[in-house]
């Protein structure tokens, strides 16, 4: 039997909510042909989806969760299919899932929920935020209400990136002080 993940809570848009969606996790020796996907809505793995497609996508109630090691590209023409996209963490110290996101809202123009599954900290949250994630399935030994915080450590940003497509330079007013433009100054 699959291992079904289910979070009581997460952060959605900013604000603790919660979640009817279970995340499907194959244990070892399942295959991805033959696992069965049961009821109600349910983010499948990338290669679960790949080898069921023609029975799940006439379902509204699937998502789908990409590994570190798989490419947003595969979904490319399925996409428009799914209300969740989940990009896993199975260790806080992978980065890879950044990567991810980002390609999946700027080269792929995902416009979905895109939810950090995994080892999910809240150090993490500004900037999974910063390439697109709106959603994010925190470790469930630790408090929501804390991870929640990490989401407004930071006022501003230096650089570009999904959520904010301009650096800083190039939003702060830029040009001759005042000072250096009146006629009388320095008189």
């Amino acid at each position: 039997m699959p291992n079904l993940v289910l979070h009581k809570q997460i952060i959605k848009h900013r604000d603790v909510v919660e979640d009817d969606w279970s995340v499907l996790r194959l244990v070892e020796g399942e295959a991805p042909d033959t696992v069965e996907v049961p009821e109600g809505r349910v983010i499948v793995p990338l290669t679960v989806w790949q080898a069921q497609r023609a029975a799940l996508s006439g379902r509204a109630d699937i998502g789908v969760w990409l590994a570190p090691d798989e490419q947003a590209a595969a979904l490319k023409d399925d996409l428009h299919r799914f209300g969740v996209v989940a990009v896993d963490f199975p260790k806080f110290s992978d980065g890879r899932g950044y990567s991810t996101a980002f390609n999946l809202r700027k080269r792929l123009a995902y416009t979905g929920e895109l939810r950090a599954i995994g080892d999910v900290l809240r150090d993490q949250l500004w900037p999974m935020s910063r390439v697109g994630f709106d959603a994010f399935a925190t470790r469930q030994d630790r408090s929501i209400i804390d991870a929640l915080k990490g989401l407004t450590v930071f006022s501003e940003t230096y650089q570009a990136s999904v959520d904010q497509p301009l650096p800083l330079f190039r939003r702060a007013p830029r040009g001759t002080p005042p000072e250096l433009t009146d006629v009388g100054a320095g008189i």
